[in-house]
């Protein structure tokens, strides 16, 4: 099976910066919608299942390692680690998004990748009172928009977050 990627880079384009921040949108599950700022982002792709390997007594929500640039990382299913439902059947291939904050790098599967936007901080709202308690500690805010809330993830709680420790 075709693995498939994309490199993320932040724009340098001067004239993009009025257009506001750069974030990755994807769909955390089938119905929840979230973007990640690219600062916090190295890459998005499609790995075939058979490319993260798992590793027996892991905590909940960890997938395994995968080979990535010549590194092995963690992959994490990020609908688990969230608490938020996932479908049940089993993929064939996972998205995989990878996130770097100071030194850690983390695969976050999700259910879909959808592409690239532009937001300014100014239109990024607290999410108490949008979003379910549970999810306010990974959330930068969300944005509020028509049709949809998008949850602005905050890589750093999820990459440190007590739910990928062993107990």
């Amino acid at each position: 099976m075709n693995n498939s990627s994309i490199t993320l880079r932040a724009g340098q384009n001067p004239e993009q910066n009025n257009l506001g921040d750069g974030y990755l949108k994807f769909f955390i599950n089938p119905q929840t919608p979230a973007i990640l700022s690219m600062n916090q982002t190295q890459e998005a792709m499609v790995v075939s299942v058979e490319s993260v390997t798992s590793m027996p007594n892991m905590p909940f929500g960890i997938l395994g390692l995968m080979n990535w640039r010549s590194r092995i990382l963690w992959v994490v299913d990020l609908p688990k680690l969230l608490n938020l439902q996932s479908p049940q059947n089993r993929p064939r291939q996972y998205s995989v998004i990878v996130v770097r904050t100071e030194s850690m790098i983390l695969g976050l599967v999700v259910h879909e990748i959808i592409g690239t936007l532009r937001f300014n901080s100014e239109e990024i709202r607290s999410p108490i009172g949008q979003v379910a308690s549970s999810l306010v500690p990974y959330l930068r805010g969300c944005i509020v928009q028509q049709k949809e809330i998008l949850l602005v993830l905050d890589a750093q709680p999820i990459v440190h977050s007590s739910n990928l420790r062993s107990e």
